[in-house]
């Protein structure tokens, strides 16, 4: 039988070497944002002015970039996107007609009719309502 190979301690160069390597594919992975966002679903009733800035208006001075992304938080997907954004947006995107709006055209319009069985329904509903 063959002996059992002895590896040798890793001593403490090759472990800095090892924690070098494993920071620096941390450090690739790893993105710095810097860009700051509104949180859509809250919604602001006011913006304030800077607290040390002294004027002679008591109201504060509204950020128009603020103002700007808080108006389109507040809007309706059609009205933001070209495109709906995820399958659920898809059904009732387009709202308008495809066709004109024919009302005698029978094959869209389907107009309520009245036969025997309807009116005979229709009294004994109202039978039952008075009695």
């Amino acid at each position: 039988m063959a002996k059992p190979v002895e590896k040798a301690p890793k001593d403490r160069v090759h472990q800095l070497a090892i924690d070098r390597e494993t920071i620096r594919k941390e450090l690739r992975s790893q993105k710095l944002h810097t860009n700051f966002n509104i949180n859509p679903r809250t919604k602001f009733h006011c913006i304030t002015g800077k607290p040390n800035v002294h004027t002679l208006d008591m109201e504060g001075e509204e950020d128009q970039n603020l103002a700007k992304i808080l108006w389109r938080n507040f809007l309706e997907p059609r009205m933001k996107y070209t495109f709906p954004q995820t399958e659920a947006q898809e059904i009732g995107w387009i709202t308008t007609p495809l066709i004109g709006t024919d009302l005698k055209d029978r094959r869209l319009n389907f107009h309520r009719r009245s036969n025997e069985i309807t009116k005979f329904m229709a009294q004994s509903s109202h039978r039952k309502e008075n009695s």
